[in-house]
């Protein structure tokens, strides 16, 4: 039986996506690349030429990773930016820190395809190419309430559990 790891969405199935892959042998994350080239817009950028319309100005850039992970009901994959990305290029990660859940493996919704929401503080756009490195994933158990009565199961796809 499998326990943890990584596959190519079937859309991806042919575009010669990497799977995640840890650096170095005692490297916590393994490192996602881009499943396609993609800008992610400069913010700055953006308000300056729409000053009188913000309300998509902030909107995270989705990624694409073209990969899914499974894993054990009581973990989570948590998807991490690169350290590099704020620093060099201004990118950081709109949600700060993804959570992927065991169940979002397979959903009906996007099969559980994992993408990195990128918000470009800087004064260009940037843009990412297919194959680079872009965020790392972290594998990690996680803990219940003694009282915790969850009892439905996923409905929705990406960002969502289903429920309101």
């Amino acid at each position: 039986m499998k326990k943890r790891g990584f596959e190519i969405v079937t859309s991806y199935q042919d575009k010669e996506i990497q799977l995640p892959v840890r650096a170095t042998k005692q490297a916590a994350g393994y490192d996602f690349e881009a499943a396609e080239d993609i800008i992610v817009p400069s913010v700055i950028k953006q308000w300056m030429q729409n000053k009188h319309d913000l309300t998509h100005v902030l909107k995270p850039t989705l990624v694409p990773t073209g990969i899914k992970a499974y894993m054990q009901e009581d973990e989570f994959l948590q998807l991490a930016n690169r350290s590099s990305n704020p620093l060099k290029r201004f990118l950081m990660m709109g949600n700060g820190v993804g959570i992927i859940d065991a169940d979002y493996y397979e959903n009906p919704n996007n099969e559980g395809h994992i993408m990195f929401q990128y918000v470009n503080f800087g004064l260009t756009d940037q843009v990412i190419k297919k194959g680079e490195r872009i965020g790392q994933g972290i594998f990690l158990p996680f803990l219940k309430a003694d009282d915790d009565q969850a009892e439905a199961t996923r409905t929705g796809g990406f960002g969502s559990s289903g429920r309101k």
